[in-house]
């Protein structure tokens, strides 16, 4: 559904901040693009919908190739809607209805197909109650939700979106992610970019890693993350539940083989079958 080809990004001070990226996400699923602050995550994201134009490369959506022209961007961005890292980069009208709004009035849509779909859009991000608050009386969480909404009010095929659990307490970042997954389960592409590795086995069935810029190791959560020196080698860890386990192979000598669990329920089903065979 979304392909970056070979692309290639430098910033006006001669940094080389994207290299020869390669990446590709299916319609349907829920992929992590995972690395360090500072490794090319957000970078590579303003990429999927054209706020920056590649030096190399190109990027394609539904095999079609991004031009950058006003009338393709417009295009474009009803198919792919990115969210932002901080949502005060991205609220800015006076209400939380209106900043919603805001895009399907830019499509010329009919006031009241607008309407309707702020409400489900609201509605949808757990927001209804809230049209008429100022965005910036919200809380954090709130705010991503609202950003959220302002998206899913366009309708697109594949939602974007930058770390959406920074700056989030637990309980936030968990309600965060709920409603990423049940948006995915109506049938919404997501790409999430994210350091935090104890959420990307429970969420993602795909996982690209990115350090300095390049794309290390791309597979499945239990793909990357077997790959230990690697995933330190990118300044990341293991999840705690599987560093736990390599505490417990190496410490006490029990032998997992190198194949730790991602999960709760992973470690729990390998409990019971190390307790059963002892």
């Amino acid at each position: 559904m979304l392909k970056a080809d070979n692309i290639s990004y430098a910033y006006d001070d001669g940094t080389k901040a994207l290299k020869n990226v390669n990446l590709e996400v299916n319609k349907g699923e829920i992929v992590s693009l995972l690395g360090k602050n500072g490794a090319g995550k957000s970078t590579l994201f303003l990429h999927f919908n054209g706020i920056l134009k590649p030096e190399n490369g190109r990027v394609l959506i539904d095999g079609e190739e991004l031009k950058y022209d006003k009338k393709s961007l417009i295009e474009f961005r009803q198919k792919v809607g990115i969210v932002f890292q901080n949502p005060d980069d991205q609220l800015f009208a006076p209400t939380v209805e209106e900043d919603v709004a805001f895009g399907p009035l830019n499509l010329g849509l009919p006031m009241e197909e607008v309407q309707n779909r702020v409400e489900d859009a609201l509605k949808k991000v757990g927001m209804e109650g809230f049209e008429k608050k100022a965005p910036h009386h919200l809380s954090g969480g709130q705010k991503k939700r609202v950003a959220i909404a302002g998206i899913l009010a366009m309708k697109p095929e594949l939602m974007v979106l930058d770390e959406p659990t920074s700056g989030l307490d637990p309980k936030g970042a968990s309600d965060i992610l709920k409603l990423l997954y049940a948006l995915n389960e109506e049938g919404m592409t997501i790409i999430i970019s994210t350091h935090d590795v104890d959420l990307v086995p429970i969420y993602s069935s795909r996982v690209y890693v990115i350090s300095a810029g390049e794309i290390i190791k791309n597979g499945t959560p239990k793909d990357v993350f077997s790959d230990v020196e690697l995933i330190r080698s990118a300044n990341l860890r293991l999840p705690r539940v599987a560093h736990l386990f390599e505490i417990l192979e190496k410490r006490d000598n029990f032998d997992f083989g190198g194949d730790y669990p991602l999960t709760i329920s992973q470690a729990r089903r390998l409990a019971n079958e190390k307790f059963n065979k002892n």
